[in-house]
């Protein structure tokens, strides 16, 4: 386990949990959304905006980061934080997401994987050894293993070999030196199976890991079979260790999380949504482009207090939306990552108050108009 990173739970209200991570750059009370950026940006926003949100840590994608600017600019530059003048703790996935999400354009084998760059089509090696050292000196508080993540619909038999490959690479970056400070996490795949996952979370949770994470969700399986892996691995995580779900997603699949023991959350929904004009609103959402809203006075969510709600009228909104005026994707990724950020502090306060299960009905059946 890494010094100078602590994890702590306060409260408990059945399975969930709301408690502290202490990182050298900052604390994380949990359970805590990480809005993503990329690129080191997290689009339309500045950092103070972000954290003005209620975010307290952000991911950066560490393929993307060592293609451009490259992760020996960002070491030069002081580490990724400090690159992106954001304050506060950085998570750093591996790449193995793109794994995935660029399967046409890599080659995976037990050595590691060969992207294409989708840049400029040069080869990119990257094994369980590299995604470790790149992220080192991209500096982030929390580095992430590489970790094979196979598609929502595989085969049981290719869910199986992604399981023994995570766990060969694992084994493997456990033993990578890291920056003093920099804790690392390990990854559960076993896609919908339970009995895969379970098997796979006892040969993760074996290793000194400082958190551990379920992977391999949110990848076209459906949502349904998603809930079910939180209801039935979740519980059964280490309890003395931060557990993360990657890459999840809507406020009502953070609920069904939360209220299985997850601690810590990351998706580009509230903010690539934003800017196809999606707007999250307590019980669902609405889009902002539709012709109700020409002539609506109306904040975009009654009673949030965030910038643009505070200030701007839905008739407004919609006319810069269609009028594709850049200011509309500041302004509704404003509202959404507030959104998500007043969903993690009322549910942290809900669970030190014992009311969990109250405070996700009524998020989930309050209807904004």
């Amino acid at each position: 386990m890494t010094e100078r990173f602590v994890f702590t739970v306060n409260a408990k209200d059945g399975h969930a949990r709301t408690g502290r991570i202490l990182t050298q750059r900052g604390d994380i009370p949990t359970p805590a959304f990480m809005p993503v950026g990329t690129r080191a940006s997290v689009k339309a926003l500045s950092p103070d905006e972000i954290a003005a949100s209620g975010a307290s840590i952000l991911l950066g994608n560490t393929y993307h980061l060592m293609l451009r600017p490259g992760e020996s600019l960002i070491a030069k530059a002081g580490g990724l934080a400090k690159f992106m003048a954001w304050h506060k703790p950085t998570l750093t996935d591996s790449g193995g997401f793109q794994v995935f999400s660029l399967s046409d354009r890599a080659k995976i084998s037990d050595d590691g994987v060969v992207f294409a760059s989708h840049i400029d089509g040069s080869r990119i090696e990257l094994t369980p050894e590299r995604a470790v050292r790149v992220q080192g000196q991209l500096g982030s508080d929390i580095a992430m293993i590489l970790d094979e993540c196979p598609p929502g619909d595989a085969p049981r038999k290719d869910v199986e070999n992604a399981m023994r490959r995570t766990t060969l690479w694992a084994e493997r970056q456990i033993h990578v030196a890291r920056p003093e400070g920099q804790a690392l996490f390990g990854i559960v795949q076993g896609s919908i199976h339970e009995d895969l996952r379970k098997r796979h979370l006892d040969e993760i949770a074996a290793l000194p890991f400082d958190g551990i994470a379920l992977g391999g969700l949110s990848v076209g399986e459906p949502v349904e079979d998603m809930y079910r892996i939180f209801h039935e691995i979740a519980p059964l995580m280490p309890t003395e260790r931060p557990r993360y779900v990657m890459g999840v997603g809507t406020p009502a699949d953070l609920l069904e999380a939360i209220e299985q023991g997850i601690d810590m959350f990351d998706c580009v929904m509230p903010t690539r949504n934003a800017r196809n004009g999606q707007v999250f609103v307590m019980g669902g959402k609405l889009n902002i482009k539709q012709a109700r809203f020409l002539n609506d006075a109306s904040p975009l969510e009654t009673g949030c207090t965030c910038p643009t709600c505070s200030t701007y009228e839905r008739r407004y909104l919609r006319h810069l939306f269609m009028s594709k005026e850049l200011l509309i994707h500041r302004l509704l990724t404003i509202h959404n990552l507030h959104h998500y950020g007043a969903l993690m502090a009322g549910a942290r306060q809900a669970i030190k108050d014992g009311q969990f299960s109250a405070f996700k009905k009524s998020w989930l059946e309050q209807r904004e108009i």
